[in-house]
């Protein structure tokens, strides 16, 4: 426990003056900690990082996770998605290169990857620079709370098992609990920090955040579960690795682009 707190409190130091600045600064610790946990997939899946295949998996992840802007060198006529395709079929051709060393499957995987990472920090770098800081952190805060709840009260009231397959500590109880920690958290955030709706309509939207984060939790409990590992990394000593911290953030930053928040 003692190790958790000092991780969380560095992290903190760290993590709260980026999303403060913003900019170029929380673009750069996107685009690191993409790669991260990039590599987390890969160390899960038993696959070298000095590889080729690599390289092309982590700049094909770069064309998502990255602004526009950077991308402002491309003819008119080709935009992000048209590059990305550029590293999918270059993954592909690996497979060619190297006699299926490097199989389709991998190239799969690593294609998935790439999108569920990489949209998933892009979407932080849209909520910070796009839409605001009040915006990031009621998201941040939202999915926190959410997960804080669900701990608290699965320990407290915790009978019924959520979906023992994949997470066994997980209950009905601690995930209603989430969603009401969040639920209270956002009414009070909402009237100092109003978004784009009225605020019944961001409850609503907070309720459906809480859920979508829960979700992400379980997909990457699933994945841990399908490598058979404990944590996804070893990087935040006593919490696991990029994956274990934001698992719910992946999911939930891009619903608010999806939602019209940003």
């Amino acid at each position: 426990m003692r190790q958790r707190v000092i991780t969380a409190v560095v992290a903190l130091i760290i993590f709260i003056p980026i999303l403060i600045a913003g900019g170029v600064w929380l673009e750069i610790a996107a685009a690191v900690l993409a790669l991260v946990a990039l590599s987390e997939v890969f160390i899960m899946r038993k696959r070298i990082l000095v590889s080729i295949e690599f390289v092309v998996a982590a700049l094909g992840l770069l064309v998502l996770v990255m602004p526009s802007s950077y991308l402002s060198w491309l003819p008119n006529h080709l935009d992000r998605l048209d590059l990305f395709y550029v590293f999918v079929a270059a993954l592909l051709l690996v497979t060619v290169a190297t006699k299926n060393r490097t199989t389709f499957d991998d190239a799969g995987i690593s294609t998935l990857a790439m999108v569920y990472i990489g949209i998933g920090f892009h979407g932080l770098i849209m909520a910070r620079n796009d839409a605001g800081l009040d915006t990031l952190m009621y998201a941040l805060l939202t999915v926190w709370l959410t997960d804080s709840g669900a701990y608290i009260f699965g320990r407290m009231l915790g009978k019924h098992k959520l979906w023992p397959a994949i997470s066994p500590n997980k209950t009905w109880e601690g995930s209603l609990g989430g969603v009401l920690s969040a639920l209270v958290f956002a009414a009070i955030y909402l009237q100092f920090f109003p978004q784009v709706y009225s605020f019944w309509t961001m409850l609503l939207i907070t309720l459906v955040l809480s859920v979508v984060g829960q979700l992400g939790d379980l997909v990457e409990s699933a994945l841990k579960r399908y490598y058979d590992v404990k944590d996804s990394g070893k990087i935040l000593p006593g919490h696991g690795g990029i994956l274990d911290r934001f698992d719910s953030l992946l999911f939930v930053l891009p619903f608010l682009h999806l939602l019209g928040i940003v």
